[in-house]
């Protein structure tokens, strides 16, 4: 996925949930959308670097997006995450079509959004003998200071029930996916936040031996020579750790 033409700057603050305060490299202060409802844990730093991608268009009522951070890490350099919630779909759904998650290769058209058992989960894929595939992805950012990387990132009890729901399909003979998109240059696993949201980090080891299959990808971004960001798309695969 190719970003737009993205301009650097330095954070100043995040607020009300959906704004941020940044210092573009130019002098100017701007607000920027920040879309992300989470709380942001260990991504939202002042003074570090962040990068913004600029719209014209007239409609909108903030003419910036916050789209990454780059974060200095405690064993040295530096780490971009994304905390643009919407492109964690957007990066599964173009590595899905394009057969780029191995496990999840295979005939059939994946759609988006598909609504079961009273929730909605982000893909699926019809297959032979009604057996369809299910997928939710969640997009994974906390690094705490264990260098390990967590989800949730607060308690989460809409995230707990689409575990619930991929656990019921999965009871029903459907093939039931949670894939973490761990959308941080620095996170090599992850586990989930029982230190945050006991209840998700129970629901979850119980799910995974109730035929939820549980995977994790992380991501790769290009830079050009300027180190701009360029593309972003799904990397490697990176280990969950439920025990």
């Amino acid at each position: 996925m190719r970003y737009p033409e993205l301009v650097p700057g330095i954070l100043l603050r995040r607020y009300k949930r959906f704004l941020a305060d940044v210092r573009l490299d130019d002098g100017r202060e701007v607000v920027a959308h920040c879309p992300n409802t989470g709380s942001m844990r260990a991504v939202n730093v002042p003074g570090c670097r962040v990068w913004l991608a600029p719209s014209d268009n007239p409609r909108r009522k903030l003419a910036w997006t916050w789209e990454l951070i780059e974060l200095p890490q405690p064993e040295g350099g530096m780490a971009l995450a994304s905390v643009q919630t919407g492109r964690a779909n957007r990066i599964v759904e173009e590595a899905l079509h394009t057969e780029r998650v191995d496990e999840l290769a295979g005939a059939g058209e994946w759609r988006r959004e598909a609504r079961v058992e009273g929730a909605r989960l982000d893909f699926r894929r019809p297959g032979e003998e009604g057996r369809d595939t299910f997928v939710e992805v969640k997009q994974v950012t906390l690094r705490e200071d264990d260098g390990h990387g967590y989800f949730p990132d607060a308690v989460s009890e809409r995230g707990r029930k689409h575990l619930e729901t991929l656990a019921a399909l999965a009871a029903r003979g459907h093939r039931a996916v949670l894939l973490f998109l761990v959308a941080h240059e620095a996170i090599a696993d992850v586990a989930p936040a029982g230190h945050l949201d006991p209840a998700y980090a129970e629901t979850l080891v119980r799910v995974a031996g109730q035929g939820v299959e549980v995977m994790a990808r992380g991501i790769r971004v290009v830079r050009d020579g300027n180190g701009y960001p360029l593309t972003i798309s799904l990397g490697k695969a990176l280990p969950v750790r439920l025990a």
